[in-house]
């Protein structure tokens, strides 16, 4: 029989493998956490977002309904994104924005439609079938640069960590999700693209989503998602 301290032990391991992305980073600063990111549902849980097709696959807040502070940021800086942990689990991560309409405040839209694009990625590394890495693995969060021809006006930006560690069946991986809210200022006349939609991105049988990264290890790695638009 386990004692209780035992229990104990291994629900404090099972929480602290999940992990959520509660601040942005700017010009070196943290952000307080959820004040400039929607305050997600598993906020104490830390529960990752299974279904991709569910209406939290978006922004993760259907029992929180968030929203927040909007953050400026200049385009061309860099932004961060931090974990409240480190990213725990082998996996791969997928930044994307989506600018609200003219006219509405961000803060007072969903993201609803085709309006996203990918920003950032952080995928695999592999050569051939002999090994596979995960460079998001183990780091306190993402960085990346708003690209400079970014248009000026107020983005949703959602990062999506996939742990991979269970992908081997369908329904398998993991998506640690949040949305933040930020202003771009100094932007360009850039056209962010391919859009897709959020839920609709993915239908789970994607390569990168259903894989199993153990056996055989995979020759090669394909991410999830539409390319990154860099400006």
């Amino acid at each position: 029989m386990f004692g209780p301290l035992v229990v104990f032990a291994a629900l404090t391991a099972h929480a602290l493998a999940h992990y959520t992305f509660p601040s942005f980073i700017v010009d070196g600063v943290k952000t307080e956490p959820w004040a400039n990111v929607r305050k997600t549902n598993n906020y104490n849980s830390q529960a990752p977002v299974i279904d991709v097709h569910s209406a939290d696959f978006r922004c993760y807040t259907s029992a929180t309904h968030a929203t927040a502070q909007t953050l400026p940021v200049r385009a061309g800086s860099t932004l961060g994104i931090a974990c409240d942990q480190t990213i725990y689990h082998p996996g791969v991560v997928n930044v994307y924005m989506a600018q609200a309409p003219a006219g509405t405040d961000v803060a007072d839209w969903d993201g609803a439609g085709t309006v996203w694009f990918k920003v950032h990625e952080v995928g695999a590394e592999t050569d051939g079938g002999q090994s596979i890495s995960f460079p998001a693995e183990g780091a306190p969060g993402v960085n990346f640069t708003l690209p400079r021809a970014l248009p000026s006006g107020q983005y949703l930006v959602r990062v999506e960590a996939i742990a991979l560690h269970s992908a081997d069946k369908e329904g398998g991986a993991q998506f640690y999700i949040s949305c933040g809210q930020i202003e771009v200022t100094s932007g360009g006349n850039g056209t962010p693209g391919p859009l897709v939609a959020i839920p609709g991105v993915y239908d789970g049988n994607e390569p990168g989503i259903l894989i199993d990264i153990y056996w055989p290890i995979p020759k090669n790695y394909t991410q999830p998602g539409p390319a990154v638009w860099s400006g």
